[in-house]
């Protein structure tokens, strides 16, 4: 029911991200208090800020990443692993940062239940990424930012995608990065929101 009210309704229909969307219990990623909300069609807010991002926007980035079996994937802040798991089916390899040690060992064994074993989950910074297991073909947040840092940028393989909520006045805006000639350009892909996400809020600005 929600692949077929929220995600094809939403102008998603390639075969990969659906069945990866119905193949993957997104309820046995989330905290048993939040099961039964699984399928709603909003954001599901985890402990530590972190989000499962609704399926229509989550949906929605993987269609305009493009995501290839032979690509290599950077999922930030993959919470308990949904993401992770649904990104895995699709890609050859997914690297997912979360900076909680519970977390992070909770989503890959999430992901080994269910035999996700060409994922693994490593803790660190969110806006540092994962720099050793890169470059990566494609990157992805799990949340919204004001800004992304070129630490993150340098991590991705020319060529590569990045898909990134901007948190942009109440209403945010996902934009697909293309990184041609070592540098990222960004194109509008559509309107969603989200909570910003550990490390990628602006710095505040010093004022007298």
């Amino acid at each position: 029911m929600m692949v077929d009210t929220q995600v094809r309704p939403s102008d998603v229909t390639k075969f990969p991200i659906i069945d990866a969307m119905l193949s993957v219990p997104r309820e046995e990623y989330l905290p048993a208090d939040k099961a039964e909300s699984a399928y709603v069609g909003e954001n599901i807010m985890l402990a530590g800020g972190r989000t499962v991002l609704e399926p229509r926007t989550f949906a929605k980035m993987l269609d305009a990443l493009m995501v290839d079996p032979a690509d290599i994937v950077l999922d930030l802040g993959c919470g308990l692993g949904y993401s992770t798991a649904v990104l895995a089916q699709m890609a050859d390899f997914v690297v997912a940062v979360e900076d909680d040690s519970d977390r992070v060992a909770e989503a890959q064994q999430n992901l080994s239940e269910h035999g996700v074993d060409n994922a693994a989950v490593v803790e660190g910074p969110l806006n540092e990424g994962a720099k050793k297991s890169g470059p990566y073909d494609i990157i992805i947040l799990q949340g919204a930012a004001e800004q992304v840092p070129q630490t993150l940028l340098d991590q991705l393989k020319e060529g590569g995608r990045i898909a990134v909520v901007f948190a942009e006045s109440a209403l945010g805006v996902v934009r697909i990065g293309h990184k041609l000639d070592g540098r990222v350009t960004w194109r509008f892909a559509f309107n969603a929101g989200a909570p910003v996400a550990a490390g990628f809020a602006k710095d505040a600005a010093f004022a007298l």
